[in-house]
């Protein structure tokens, strides 16, 4: 087994088959299938079940698949290790939708500019679904709502973001949770750090929650916060730029509920050159930028 070995079979699992594999290493499939078969038989284990043309993940294979995102990581560690001054490779980030679509674009295209080496693969996911794929190795860095309190986990403040709670247009103002008694809460799958606050909120106060409808956009949950299906606590810099602004209300709640730290977070004792590039870039564009750190 060598770490060509494990490249392929990490794809394998992550594409879900070996023709997307294939696609993705820029190999032919047949290349790839006799690659995973001998892989399997120099281990002497099965790593999937074949079920006609799908290939699904094995119990060793689980296994073998968590020592290989830590086994390639260490790999461009010590890369990053001996060619410190240069960031290159896959960089891994993570962050929520709202930080993606309000925050990162100007930065993000500053880091490709500066470091075309670099080939950032971003993913989008509630902060704690983010926070269990960077302690599993399936990311580099992330960005959540802090705190954060975990031993291995290393963190930076980077921004204070302002939450509102936002109902249609119109509607009697909010302070507390009984001023939307009987209101659906619109909101993210669990995992969302803001979901947790608003459920936070109504549990604080004595307040029952009704009702729940699940979604997977800030659109969709705009949307329908905008028709009076219920209510949600949002960025505002999210709801700013939503193209139906004038059919929402806003509501400022108070100042423990209403502000949020976005702080980006890696592996204790694992920064490598790229993320210091990120920091690098963050710092200096973020640090122009003091609107989105404003207190209360």
């Amino acid at each position: 087994m060598d770490l060509s070995d494990l490249v392929i079979f990490k794809a394998v699992v992550e594409n879900g088959s070996i023709t997307r594999a294939a696609e993705r290493l820029h190999r032919v499939p047949s290349n790839v299938t006799t690659r995973i078969r001998q892989l399997e038989r120099g281990l002497s284990v099965e790593l999937f079940h074949r079920q006609g043309k799908r290939l699904v993940l094995s119990e060793t294979g689980a296994i073998l698949f968590d020592y290989a995102n830590k086994l390639l990581r260490l790999a461009e560690e010590a890369q990053d290790a001996l060619h410190n001054s240069m960031p290159r490779g896959v960089f891994r980030l993570g962050a929520s939708e709202s930080v993606v679509a309000t925050r990162l674009p100007e930065p993000l295209n500053e880091f490709h500019r500066r470091w075309p080496d670099v080939r950032l693969e971003l993913q989008t996911a509630p902060s704690q679904r983010l926070l269990t794929l960077l302690t599993e190795g399936a990311l580099d860095a992330t960005f959540v709502a802090g705190p954060v309190s975990h031993p291995d986990i290393a963190t930076e403040r980077q921004y204070r973001e302002e939450l509102v709670l936002v109902t249609a247009r119109g509607h009697k103002p909010v302070r507390r949770p009984r001023d939307v008694a009987g209101r659906t809460l619109l909101v993210f799958e669990n995992g969302c750090a803001y979901r947790q606050r608003l459920e936070d909120w109504f549990q604080g106060q004595g307040a029952a929650i009704e009702r729940l409808m699940e979604f997977s956009s800030y659109h969709a949950i705009l949307g329908c916060a905008a028709v009076g299906m219920g209510v949600a606590l949002v960025p505002r810099r999210v709801l700013e730029v939503f193209s139906e602004r004038a059919r929402l209300g806003a509501h400022r709640l108070a100042p423990e509920w209403r502000w949020a730290d976005i702080v980006l977070a890696w592996p204790q004792g694992r920064e490598g050159a790229k993320l210091g590039a990120l920091k690098d870039v963050l710092r200096k564009w973020w640090g122009t930028n003091r609107a989105a750190t404003r207190v209360a």
